[in-house]
């Protein structure tokens, strides 16, 4: 299992966790997203290492923009 959080900007809302959550979830390998909306930290859960473009490319599917 491998961990990694992310910072998403421009959450700011419930529907906005949701949707990050939806896109992110649906990366092959990934386990658990967990979603911090006041911090706006992305936990997410793989079997394997992701490509951190990979969750770039989900998280931007969903509208909102992961901070460098």
């Amino acid at each position: 299992m491998t961990t990694n959080t992310y910072t998403v900007t421009g959450m700011t809302c419930a529907h906005c966790v949701g949707s990050v959550t939806s896109e992110v979830s649906q990366i092959p390998g990934v386990t658990d997203v967990r979603v911090d909306l006041p911090s706006g930290q992305v936990t997410v859960t793989s079997e394997a290492p992701i490509d951190v473009e990979a969750i770039r490319a989900s998280v931007d599917e969903a509208g909102y923009e992961l901070a460098s």
